[in-house]
């Protein structure tokens, strides 16, 4: 069952139906711009995972990104599909009928993906020459991740050189993400695990175009290291996502003085349902309306209140003595912990100004999982 529209444009905030999605749009168009602004002179291709909405990819595009990324083939089709037309999928796609459908997206707008092994290689470009189609490969070198990808060096050539040889791929260069470091919390831990990133894919590349292969682009990076990767100058391709929102996980990062600093600007607007007692009241934001994986959510806007306990429709805040009680079906404020999966829960952003709907876009990648 779709969710209904929460709410509609020029509706007052204390009318939107909760719980609901919504961005702030003063704080979330800050960031847009902050980060067109600070990758002028590099390739900016945002992380679509964090918000799976076409309309925000247009207006990172209308900003400057090249286009963007994905992590699924249906996300994939579901943003060709609404008009982006330059989408990598930074992700292993082995399925045959899933690489059949990333190659006929190929036959109309750049579509590119990720591999690890060489055994794909082949098979990959049989699907891509059946379409009559062109894809974009990268090789995913492990950095330091420990996830997915091929040992960086001498491995990582090998299946550079098989790419190459298939007449229907495009060897683009290396992805080289370091997802663990998006998250350790000091500014020196982060540029520690990111400078051992970059000497890796240096290296790489440097042998890689040592055997007569081009190797055009490192792609990497995320909104916890995004600058660091910028300064180094290894990667001159930058995947930031969820700088567009900042959730309460990235927001527990202690910045450098030097790092850019980005706003909080997504939210799970709930409802308050019950004031039992005065230093307790519920809202309708539980287990249902978040992804808990980062942590609690995070009141916002109000001094002292916390968010202490979920169940699957409720939402427990703790309020101190001193605090202003909270009203029956008042509207609070709710940072997620982890901004992605929270994202994938909702059919629909509520976008406010000032206290008033000003647009309600709709999630076209939510729940594409295949």
């Amino acid at each position: 069952m779709a969710q209904r529209r929460p709410a509609r444009v020029g509706d007052p905030v204390g009318a939107i139906e909760t719980p609901a999605l919504v961005v702030d749009l003063g704080p979330f168009e800050r960031n847009l711009d902050r980060m067109a602004q600070a990758t002028r002179g590099i390739r900016l291709r945002p992380h679509a995972k964090s918000h799976k909405c076409a309309e925000i990819a247009r207006m990172q595009i209308a900003r400057g990104a090249v286009g963007i990324c994905c992590q699924k083939t249906d996300e994939a089709e579901a943003f060709v599909a609404a008009g982006i037309h330059d989408v990598l999928v930074t992700n292993e796609v082995v399925a045959p009928a899933k690489l059949a459908r990333l190659a006929a997206l190929a036959r109309s707008a750049t579509i590119g993906v990720l591999v690890d092994s060489p055994t794909l290689v082949p098979l990959l470009g049989a699907v891509a020459a059946r379409e009559s189609a062109v894809l974009d490969v990268y090789a995913e070198v492990d950095v330091g991740a420990h996830r997915c990808g091929v040992a960086p060096g001498p491995p990582a050539l090998a299946l550079a050189e098989a790419i190459a040889r298939e007449p229907s791929l495009r060897f683009r260069g290396l992805h080289a993400y370091q997802g663990a470091a998006q998250h350790l919390r000091a500014p020196a831990e982060r540029r520690a695990a990111i400078a051992a990133a970059a000497r890796d894919a240096q290296a790489t590349r440097e042998l890689i175009e040592g055997a007569g292969i081009d190797c055009d682009i490192v792609t990497g990076a995320g909104t916890g290291t995004w600058q660091l990767e910028r300064d180094l100058g290894v990667c001159n391709e930058l995947q930031p996502g969820s700088y567009v929102f900042m959730d309460a996980d990235y927001l527990r990062n202690v910045a450098d003085a030097s790092e850019l600093r980005f706003e909080p600007s997504l939210f799970v607007v709930a409802g308050v349902m019950s004031t039992p007692t005065h230093d307790r009241a519920i809202v309708d934001a539980g287990l249902k309306a978040f992804s808990f994986d980062s942590g609690l959510p995070q009141v916002h806007g109000r001094s002292g209140v916390d968010y202490v306990k979920a169940s699957d429709e409720h939402g427990v805040l703790r309020i101190p003595d001193s605090g202003t009680p909270l009203a029956l079906d008042e509207r609070v404020w709710l940072v997620p912990g982890h901004c992605d999966p929270t994202v994938n829960l909702y059919d629909f952003i509520v976008a406010v100004r000032d206290g008033t709907v000003a647009a309600v876009w709709p999630v076209e990648a939510r729940g594409a999982l295949g």
